[in-house]
């Protein structure tokens, strides 16, 4: 589905954008080695590609949403800690069993503010990768993230959480440390934690494992992120028996922001660059930092009780749905109705009268 050219990893829709970036690398370095004036050409193409990103992006199908989420050069969280936190400092450790790389845990200054930032990294080489266990948490890293997030609520300080996982661990030992208990523990303290919280889907939002962090006052997801109660291809191989139904269960279980935002399970869709976050690293942070400054600024003007009555009614108002009917058939024509057929005391009756006649 996907490969890579040079230091761009390409998806398969991505081929004839690249197609357009490639010629227009060649005629910029034709033009620098020859002399030979090329710039018009070069706007000419340039105008092409802004067009055919703006059309691809905006036509994505959900399965195309989730292999842009999940693309390889997208920022991660180390990213945006680098490009938008100031005097990060990382905590570490649940206190029973050890400190797990797929969920990070700091204080830290953003958009002007002290937060307690809380998030998943999947590592981004081969080596990080595995010490992250790709974003996956164990139970000990939702059990830090309690600890840190009752701590940043004992100092009334914000906490901001930045979602990015397939989901929790599925193994043998995270069952056996309590990995259910351990994600249902916090979406019951999250619910009334008495400071403000807010969370963002910056890649993938994947099952309880974004849940364990995702209960808050206000919640968003990245324009080419996605949120659903199960990856694509693990629906798939329940519903169909295969992974290779992916892209049809990515379709059913309406993940993308568009359809999220229209069920009222999220509460803003943060833009994106053209063509993806992965393309201007750098921007994609700008939107989420003012983003959280924004609502940061707004939830702290709510008293606490009004916060945790406020956030209390949003859970409650959680599941809102809608139904598509088609339109009304039109009529069938009414069959004929059958004669009637004579009773047998009827029939009795007149062979009696005709045996009397004759």
């Amino acid at each position: 589905m996907s490969n890579a050219t040079g230091s761009r990893y390409l998806l398969e829709f991505e081929k004839p954008i690249a197609k357009m970036e490639q010629e227009i690398d060649r005629l910029s370095a034709t033009q620098a080695n020859s002399g030979r004036d090329s710039s018009e050409l070069i706007a000419k193409i340039r105008s092409q590609l802004t067009e055919e990103l703006t059309r691809t992006y905006a036509n994505l199908t959900p399965w195309e949403t989730v292999l842009v989420a999940r693309h390889p050069q997208r920022p991660l969280l180390r990213d945006y800690i680098r490009l938008i936190c100031r005097d990060f400092c990382e905590l570490h450790g649940d206190k029973l069993f050890g400190d797990d790389r797929a969920l990070i845990c700091g204080f830290a200054r953003i958009a002007g503010q002290r937060v307690m930032l809380v998030g998943h990294h999947k590592g981004r080489e081969t080596r990080e990768k595995i010490e992250a266990n790709f974003g996956c948490a164990h139970p000990e890293g939702y059990r830090k993230a309690l600890q840190k997030m009752r701590l940043a609520a004992k100092f009334g300080v914000p906490i901001v959480c930045l979602i990015d996982t397939p989901g929790a661990y599925p193994g043998v030992g995270a069952e056996e440390r309590g990995i259910a208990a351990a994600i249902a523990t916090n979406l019951m303290e999250l619910s009334a934690l008495p400071t403000p919280i807010i969370a963002c889907v910056i890649g993938e939002g994947g099952s309880g494992g974004a849940l364990g962090i995702g209960v808050a006052d206000e919640v968003a997801v990245m324009q080419y992120a996605y949120y659903s109660v199960i990856s694509p291809e693990g629906c798939a191989a329940i519903l169909w028996k295969s992974a290779e139904h992916a892209a049809r269960a990515a379709n059913a279980l309406r993940l993308t922001g568009r359809d999220l935002l229209k069920l009222k399970l999220i509460d803003t869709i943060i833009d994106e660059p053209l063509g993806g976050a992965h393309r201007d690293v750098a921007a994609a942070a700008r939107n989420v930092e003012t983003w959280i400054g924004t609502k940061l600024r707004d939830l702290k003007r709510h008293k606490t009780d009004a916060l945790l009555a406020r956030r209390y009614d949003r859970l409650r108002n959680l599941g809102s749905f809608f139904t598509e009917t088609a339109a009304p058939a039109e009529p069938e024509p009414a069959a004929p109705s059958p004669a009637p057929r004579p009773s047998a005391k009827r029939g009795r009756q007149g062979a009696k009268a005709g045996r009397a006649a004759s």
